[in-house]
């Protein structure tokens, strides 16, 4: 109307300030809770799914695998890095048959083989070959030693032969299998034969798991590991050829025809070390070797498919030179 005023605004007071902030901050701290219960409930759906915390599997995978591929470029640091692995992955395996019964030196079987490691990298099949040799000698006399100073405390000599058996099985299992790669490293030119045969491994990893977790049906082994399917195992396949192939072709300057088979026996092997450990971690009866790597279990859980494979990747090495 003509004439009338227009109320004036009057700025807002302190109060509305404070009432406007704690509005904002409660929405916030809404959408925050709500965004993490989305995330949770799809993290335990892939981890029911997987028997895994995938974000901390990843996240490991990414530090280790940049500590591998540093190491192995510049070679002698991959020294260090087998070394690590080795001396982990022994006494894991220890502490487990020790859990299960077996009366294995933990500590002389950890030093017995970090000091295969430098031997096969210098010295090379033959360093391996003798390391071996004298790391199961070295684990036999010490048990032996043992049981003739505490002989009134044992129940019998198949006891201790069990514990022979089962500490020579370490040295073999893990230090030999994994030494061909020290060999391989150690070799000339042999590093980017191990950086390519490792990624090759790992890649079966990849395709078994996105080929079993979308199509995965038919029990693979289900008796060793209900978790294999076949669709997995052809999906690792599929995946190590084709990384075979790309890594052949561009970065060992090979045939590609030698990518497919380094593909093809790679994911062989690496399937049957896996489902090995799966075998000797039902025996034991443990789902996991350790629980120091979140998401992966043991530094030996994730070493079960490349142990086997070293032998493999040399001797391919060997054939193409």
């Amino acid at each position: 109307m003509a004439g009338s005023e227009v109320p004036k605004k009057h700025p807002p007071t302190r109060q509305d300030l404070e009432a406007r902030a704690q509005h904002t901050r409660a929405e916030f701290e809404a959408r925050a809770q709500e965004a993490r219960a989305q995330f949770d409930a799809t993290q335990e759906k892939i981890r029911a799914r997987t028997g895994r915390n995938l974000l901390a599997a990843i996240a490991i995978g990414v530090v280790l695998g940049a500590m591998f591929i540093a190491s192995v470029i510049f070679q002698w640091p991959f020294i260090i890095f087998g070394a690590g692995l080795v001396g982990f992955a022994v006494f894991e395996l220890a502490t487990a048959l020790r859990q299960a019964g077996r009366d294995v030196p933990r500590v002389v079987s950890t030093v017995a083989g970090l000091a295969v490691v430098p031997t096969a990298f210098f010295l090379h099949v033959q360093g391996l070959w003798l390391g071996t040799i004298a790391a199961v000698l070295l684990v036999t006399i010490w048990r032996l030693a043992e049981y003739i100073i505490r002989q009134s405390h044992r129940t019998g000599r198949r006891e201790v032969l069990l514990d022979l058996g089962a500490g020579a099985l370490i040295q073999v299992y893990v230090t030999f299998m994994a030494g061909f790669y020290l060999v391989l490293t150690g070799s000339p030119g042999g590093e980017w034969w191990t950086l390519a045969s490792i990624v090759i491994v790992v890649s079966t990893d990849i395709g078994a798991y996105a080929a079993g977790l979308n199509f995965g049906k038919h029990k693979l082994a289900p008796n060793i590991s209900p978790g294999k399917t076949w669709e997995g195992f052809i999906g690792s396949i599929v995946m190590a050829i084709v990384v075979g192939v790309l890594l052949a072709t561009l970065m060992l300057h090979q045939p590609w025809w030698l990518g497919v088979v380094m593909g093809v026996l790679l994911a062989l092997v690496g399937t049957a070390g896996d489902l090995m450990e799966s075998l000797i971690k039902r025996d034991i009866g443990v789902k996991d070797i350790s629980s120091w790597l979140p998401g992966h279990g043991g530094f030996l859980d994730r070493l079960d498919s490349i142990l086997p494979s070293a032998a493999v990747a040399y001797a391919i090495f060997l054939i193409a030179h």
